[in-house]
């Protein structure tokens, strides 16, 4: 294995254990043990367990806004029906994991923003990278006629992403996508429509 691929395998593991655990529980240990690497590696990629979590932030945000773009810039559909095929395959996604691991940013958020001032910085910066995203489409939205062209799209974005990622936390708690499909229906209905 290469020193990417181990840096790689490390985080990929990494981000499989927090999100099924969260951050402060999971071990550098249980991380190595299931990565195959031995601990001294870790270190030569990770300064501190910090450090590492980072890298899995950065990681999974990179593929995440990768995702987002494969249903927000798919222009064979029009832009509010991108953003219903994102949320309805993020439904999917969870029922499929039987409600049990929502967005893994949105539950480093809950964890460790109050706790560590780095943190909730980087992923405050990914969540605003999103919004940038969702509010392109509702632009595109706009000059569709799909929604009032008076509408500040950064800040129904950030109103949509912040309702969406509270639509998955309930989710988790009532181990049902209910909340997910309930935001649906009145985003859809009520907020993201013409004037």
């Amino acid at each position: 294995m290469t020193r990417n691929q181990t840096r790689e395998q490390l985080i990929d593991v990494g981000t499989e254990i927090i999100g099924l655990h969260g951050f402060n529980t999971t071990g550098i240990n249980a991380v190595l043990s299931r990565a195959g690497v031995p601990k001294g590696s870790f270190y030569y990629y990770f300064p501190s367990k910090e450090d590492f979590g980072l890298a899995v932030i950065d990681s999974y945000a990179a593929e995440y806004s990768r995702r987002i773009d494969g249903f927000l810039l798919d222009t064979s559909f029009s832009p509010l029906e991108r953003i219903l095929n994102y949320m309805t395959s993020n439904v999917e996604n969870m029922e499929s994991g039987a409600c049990k691991r929502g967005c893994l940013l949105g539950n480093l958020g809950q964890e460790l923003s109050s706790q560590n001032e780095t943190f909730r910085a980087r992923l405050d910066a990914v969540f605003k990278g999103w919004q940038e995203q969702f509010a392109r489409c509702l632009e595109e939205a706009k000059a569709a006629g799909e929604i009032d062209v008076d509408a500040d799209s950064e800040e129904l974005a950030g109103f949509v992403l912040s309702g969406w990622e509270g639509a998955i936390l309930r989710a988790k708690m009532m181990q049902s996508t209910a909340p997910m499909r309930t935001f649906i229906e009145i985003m859809f209905t009520q907020v993201l429509r013409p004037s």
